[in-house]
């Protein structure tokens, strides 16, 4: 393969090309109307002879890939595309955008780098929760409307008491009650053994 360089009426590119790691770069190579339907390659190497083919059209506009690097002729504008994607660090070096002719080939050296990944913060997400106190008020006002007992299963049941303003009082009125109703009874019970006369022996 013969070399022409930059400037050269065959074909042109960039002198430098660069892109970020993980991502991609395009690289837009113009060429002569006579090359029109010539093959157009993408070649890596310092060396113009031994440089190694990566992708190379057929002849017509369709794309042509091959592993991370496509390239695409474009006959209207004179122009091919060749991208290289998912970059490397180990993609950094010397290209060349070329021509497939009988006989020489003709070509157009560039330098490609690769950009550092940007780094990334991590960004953390902090929740708040908060929570209304109760006050005393609130809490004597509950224990003094209902009082609690056992179901066995260690969970809470709550009693009311419909007109009782304190269980406690409700309680000691309940038991008085009892105690009155049994002394009422032991009283009418004496009263009637008074009354059955006793039967004399004949």
């Amino acid at each position: 393969m013969g070399l022409c360089f930059l400037g050269s009426s065959a074909i042109w590119g960039p002198s430098n090309v660069s892109g970020p790691e993980g991502g991609s770069l395009s690289v837009l190579c113009g060429y002569d109307a006579t090359f029109k339907t010539y093959n157009k390659w993408w070649c890596r190497g310092a060396v113009w002879r031994p440089c190694q083919i990566l992708v190379q059209t057929t002849g017509s506009e369709q794309e042509v890939k091959k592993d991370r690097v496509s390239i695409r002729d474009n006959h209207k504008n004179l122009t091919f595309t060749v991208t290289m994607e998912k970059l490397r660090k180990d993609d950094a070096d010397v290209y060349w955008c070329g021509i497939q002719r009988t006989g020489t080939d003709d070509g157009v050296q560039m330098t490609v780098s690769v950009d550092p990944a940007p780094t990334t913060v991590p960004t953390t997400t902090t929740t708040t929760t908060s929570t209304v106190p109760t006050t005393p008020a609130e809490t004597t006002a509950s224990a003094g409307r209902t009082g609690h007992l056992s179901d066995g299963r260690g969970h809470g049941a709550e009693l009311s008491i419909p007109g009782c303003v304190s269980p406690t009082l409700c309680v000691c009125v309940c038991v008085c009650a009892l105690v009155l109703l049994f002394l009422v009874s032991s009283s009418l019970l004496l009263k009637h053994d008074m009354r059955v006369p006793t039967r004399g022996h004949s």
